[in-house]
């Protein structure tokens, strides 16, 4: 019996040592090349060394909100405040039960109008239309009954009047060069049918005109460990994978699409919680299926500034909705697994989702396991373990930090010397603590799921573009 036990936990520790060889040569890959990106990125505005045009692609942007009366007025003014010339707003109210409509409607004093709806994607009815011509460009208020986030951004696209849109949360806001940044690799390339945008902690930060007035890292924990950890995905996994057309996400705060492709597709899917990955994936199965040149792009200079929760209660179901869609998408285009039809999107960014992102908690509670095992049976190195997970928590730690100072680096916010000891901490904290509960949640979000898969989720929002005191 011993040596059956012995010999198992011989053949886990060869699958262990594989699995976080490969995880971590990844992430130090991905912070490399992302660091090494953003430098050059840098280097290029500070000698003026990029693209500037008189051209501007018209751009529509959606943004669908439901019982967003906190926020959504201060994402629309950051709306108005961009570098751009040529765009639209729509704002799709998702049959809200609070003001959202109304604060909308006094805020930019807009009236009902009879404007018909091509409904090239289905979603729900139009209740109602609201419109405004007064200010720098227009802006459309569009009341539907209640479908889900998907299915108002099907709503946006069917109003819209230009060939691009653009997808953003109503409790965001957009740095004043972020549309004409985002836009850039679709003048640069017209096989561009996506783009995403970097999404950071808007929590701590206050904008004014679109421009960054004031940053600190927020007090609230919770919060603190968020930042560092977007930044550490959006810096690393993104810019890495957009080396080689490998993105399978842009994040539904702020991504920027090919209206007739995505129509071609049949639009958001309203049948899933990951509408924003789904789309992604479906785009790149449609076109490499249809032998359809095309590219997803990521630009990391294109900033969105979005509330993250600043409860444990609020995030766990912000992360546990996040797993459901990734778990519904990946299921739904099975198909990519190891398929050679799918080229490196198949091998690569496919197979690391699914290993690292969706089945990674399973192999966690496993590992977990196994040592729990090992230990009873005496066949374990007690010094060695701590140590080997000393040393996880000091890498994780390091390419954290190295994410978090080299976006401030190229974004010129300074950071006090408060703020970057509390970062060093909770960057610790992060990889120690919140990684190992967010886990449990992604590992327990398959119960259930099917009772609230198109719910939205109500979680507590403050008023955007507020700081705290450091």
């Amino acid at each position: 019996m011993m040596d059956a036990i012995k010999l198992f936990l011989e053949y886990v520790g060869v699958f262990f040592v594989a699995y976080l060889a490969g995880y971590a040569t990844f992430l130090f890959l991905s912070v490399t090349v992302g660091s090494s990106v953003l430098y050059r990125k840098r280097q290029e505005q500070l000698l003026h060394n990029e693209l500037r045009h008189d051209y501007y692609m018209p751009v529509t942007v959606i943004v669908p909100a439901h019982n967003e009366e906190v926020t959504v007025e201060d994402t629309v003014r950051s709306l108005l405040a961009l570098e751009y010339r040529l765009y639209e707003i729509i704002v799709v109210d998702d049959g809200s039960t609070d003001s959202t409509s109304s604060v909308l409607i006094d805020a930019f004093s807009m009236r009902a109008v009879d404007r018909p709806v091509q409904y090239r994607i289905p979603c729900q009815p139009v209740e109602a239309i609201y419109y405004t011509g007064e200010h720098k460009v227009p802006i459309t208020l569009v009341r539907k009954k209640n479908g889900g986030k998907a299915d108002s951004l099907n709503m946006g696209i069917n109003l819209s009047r230009y060939p691009y849109f653009i997808c953003m949360d109503a409790d965001s806001m957009l740095q004043s060069d972020a549309l004409e940044n985002i836009v850039r690799p679709i003048l640069e390339n017209d096989s561009v049918v996506a783009c995403g945008g970097l999404v950071r902690v808007a929590n701590g930060v206050k904008l004014e005109n679109g421009k960054v007035k004031e940053y600190h890292m927020p007090k609230n924990p919770v919060v603190c460990m968020q930042a560092l950890e977007y930044d550490r995905s959006f810096l690393a996994s993104r810019i890495l994978l957009d080396q080689f057309n490998g993105n399978l996400i842009i994040s539904g705060a702020f991504g920027l699409f090919k209206k007739d492709m995505v129509i071609a597709v049949g639009g958001y899917d309203a049948s899933t919680m990951g509408e924003d990955m789904e789309l992604v994936v479906k785009l790149h199965v449609f076109c490499r299926s249809n032998r359809i040149p095309y590219q997803v792009k990521y630009a990391p200079d294109a900033i969105c500034w979005s509330q993250a929760p600043e409860s444990v209660r609020d995030l766990m179901k912000q992360r546990r909705r996040w797993h459901l869609g990734l778990f519904q998408t990946m299921w739904k285009h099975r198909q990519l697994f190891l398929n050679p039809k799918f080229g490196i999107v198949s091998f690569i960014s496919y197979l690391y989702f699914l290993l690292y992102e969706l089945f990674s908690p399973y192999i966690e509670l496993f590992g977990l396991f196994t040592v729990l095992l090992a230990f009873l049976v005496n066949l374990i190195n007690v010094p060695f373990m701590i140590l080997f997970f000393l040393i996880y928590a000091v890498f994780g730690m390091v390419l954290s930090l190295t994410a978090f100072l080299a976006r401030l680096h190229t974004l010129s916010l300074k950071l006090s010397l408060g703020d970057f000891l509390k970062a060093v901490l909770l960057c610790l904290l992060e990889v120690v603590g919140m990684r190992f509960l967010l886990a449990w949640v992604r590992m327990t979000a398959l119960i259930g799921y099917r009772k609230k898969k198109q719910n939205w989720g109500k979680i507590q929002r403050y008023k955007l573009n507020q700081t705290e005191e450091p």
